[in-house]
């Protein structure tokens, strides 16, 4: 189906991206940087499919497309509070987000592989490749957090991204592996199209094989 959804998916999608504005309109009012911020930046994401199908001819599958929505409205939620009034609401939210990773770094390292013959990525490397993936992206995304915690406190302003120590980053790439065992052991079928789709991509911009 590609990035057209069908009506259910396509409303699905508009209600979610309203649902990030309401969000956006909320972190305005309270003058909270750190969820406009978030949820300007989740709003972004919700856009992406249809441009990369439309600049890139990169399409991504309905329920893709819905599933990344999901991801980042329970992120700019987050940021309203729950992930402190809420205890395995971080947990959750990280999973997702490391699902989303890993299914991009997997996708595109199988699309090199199927796109030439001169390379060649057997499941279990394709599976370590995703997990090392992933934990590299979160522990940049946590050096991004701490960064941005110790530069909030020192202009004085409330902080964008929130870091809350040593024992909830350890807890964070916990969840972030588990994302990425999910995609490995169950990702591939999702993720076929967005595969078969980048491998097209490939072909036109390096030649066929």
């Amino acid at each position: 189906m590609g990035t057209r959804l069908v009506p259910s998916g396509r409303t699905a999608t508009r209600l979610l991206q309203a649902a990030i504005g309401v969000v956006l309109v909320e972190g305005l009012l309270l003058q909270n940087p750190g969820v406009v911020v978030n949820a300007l930046l989740s709003l972004g994401v919700t856009f992406l499919p249809p441009v990369l199908a439309r600049d890139w001819e990169v399409r991504l599958d309905t329920r893709l497309t819905l599933y990344i929505a999901v991801a980042v409205f329970l992120h700019s939620v987050g940021m309203l509070g729950f992930y402190e009034s809420v205890w395995w609401y971080d947990h959750l939210t990280h999973t997702l987000s490391a699902t989303v990773v890993a299914g991009v770094g997997y996708a595109t390292a199988k699309a090199f592989d199927e796109h030439s013959d001169a390379v060649h990525f057997p499941g279990s490397f394709l599976a370590l490749y995703v997990l090392l993936f992933t934990l590299a992206l979160g522990v940049f995304w946590e050096v991004l957090e701490f960064g941005a915690r110790l530069l909030a406190t020192a202009v004085g302003m409330d902080p964008i991204l929130f870091q809350y120590g040593i024992d909830d980053t350890l807890l964070d790439l916990v969840f972030n592996t588990a994302g990425a065992v999910l995609v490995a052991l169950f990702g591939s079928g999702a993720l076929r199209p967005l595969v078969e789709s980048l491998t097209t991509r490939f072909d036109r911009s390096f030649g066929e094989r």
